[in-house]
């Protein structure tokens, strides 16, 4: 049996929503009142508070699919942002107390800080394999004032109200999302010792954690707003552009992958992760399409094929890449502008492309996470890849 959350005086009802009729009961967590998004669940054991804080959560609610969460609270050095982008949080088991010699405060206590509505004492195995089975969708978390009369009980005209209002809610499919997480204005993190190149990293809604890792192997990066015209990218004198991870369609991301196209066009040197893999496929004039329940957590096998080896690593997505996967192919763009192209990594799990490698230009990108916040650094080097690939050393 679930345990009561200290500090909890008494355990108010909450109830999770599916766009389909579905219904979990649970307690309220973190702030009280409602958190509507795209459902989707994280198999990570570890690293919840960079999860909840990588933009690319922007408007999904996120289960948690280990049983635990909070044990170790939160502090000031783990997120990958600025604040909490997930819409809404879903966990079976709170931890009743922080304990880690650098929590500096509780899960609950952040979630109530910042005004992000969560549920606990879920059962997420079943919520997870529902997803598994029905496909991500819609949903909401209900608590506090936001409840009706009679919903904790499943009164059926008070879930039908939140039903409704849930399949409301816009559908992920087609959301162009990264100007409404992207920095406001440019920052630049300096090189650790010499630098060795200089990168533009047009942020789509960037982890702290990617130019921290470029930073370290000799990189000035300098980030850049979603907005940033080509113009200003030349302006920077760049030896290499990144695009990074973030939430979204990239089907609807029609700026972004023509500022590719010129930065592709211009010769830089070019590295995109995650939403900036999706980015190079559709500029290389491949499709994108849906995945089912996509790829969340920080244990998914990948194959390198270059090499054979098998990396365990970090996933944030929902779309993926529609390219050949049996052998380089011309990419389809302009009657084959960009050259050949290859898959470069592939998911064991399901086939999924997790990389590109463009033959006879310098860019290349993959599905998964190399800066590994939080997860395995399996891929790390990928990162000296890119250096590599500047002329750096």
């Amino acid at each position: 049996m679930a345990r009561q959350a200290k500090g909890d005086a008494v355990r108010e009802p909450a109830l999770i929503v599916l766009e389909d009729g579905t219904v979990f009961r649970g307690h309220a967590y973190g702030a009280r009142g409602r958190a509507l998004g795209e459902v989707v669940f994280s198999t990570g054991m570890t690293g919840y508070q960079e999860t909840f804080t990588d933009p690319s959560y922007h408007r999904q609610i996120i289960v948690m699919t280990a049983p635990h969460i909070g044990n170790t609270g939160v502090n000031m050095e783990d997120p990958e942002s600025t604040q909490i982008w997930a819409a809404g949080i879903v966990v079976r088991d709170p931890a009743r107390r922080a304990s880690n010699w650098r929590a500096t405060g509780t899960l609950d206590e952040e979630l109530v800080n910042q005004k992000v509505v969560g549920i606990s004492d879920v059962d997420t195995r079943a919520l997870t394999l529902h997803l598994r089975d029905r496909g991500v969708m819609r949903a909401g978390i209900f608590s506090g004032g936001a409840l009706p009369a009679g919903a904790e009980n499943k009164n059926p005209a008070a879930v039908e109200v939140l039903v409704d209002i849930v399949r409301a809610e816009p559908s992920m499919a087609g959301a162009n999302l990264a100007r409404e997480v992207t920095t406001s204005e440019t920052y630049t993190v300096e090189p650790e010792g010499e630098p060795l190149a200089t990168v533009v990293a047009v942020d789509l809604g960037i982890k702290a954690r990617t130019p921290s890792r470029l930073a370290q192997r000799g990189a000035r990066v300098i980030v850049v707003p979603q907005s940033v015209t080509f113009a200003q990218i030349e302006a920077l004198n760049p030896d290499g552009v990144f695009f990074s991870n973030g939430p979204g369609d990239p089907e609807a991301s029609e700026a972004e992958v023509e500022l590719l196209r010129q930065v592709l066009d211009a010769g830089y040197p070019f590295f995109g992760i995650c939403f900036g893999n999706q980015l190079l496929g559709r500029a290389l004039g491949y499709g994108t399409y849906k995945l089912e329940y996509g790829h969340r957590g920080v244990n998914q096998p990948v194959l390198d094929r270059a090499t054979g080896k098998v990396e365990i690593t970090a996933h944030n997505h929902g779309f993926a890449v529609d390219a050949p996967t049996t052998e380089a192919s011309l990419a389809p763009f302009n009657n084959g502008q960009y050259g050949k192209v290859e898959v470069s990594h592939i998911g064991l799990n399901d086939g999924v492309v997790e990389g590109l490698k463009c033959l006879d230009i310098p860019a290349f990108s993959v599905q998964y996470h190399p800066e590994a916040a939080a997860g395995p650094h399996d891929a790390d080097y990928l990162f000296d890849r890119f250096i590599k690939l500047m002329g750096a050393n």
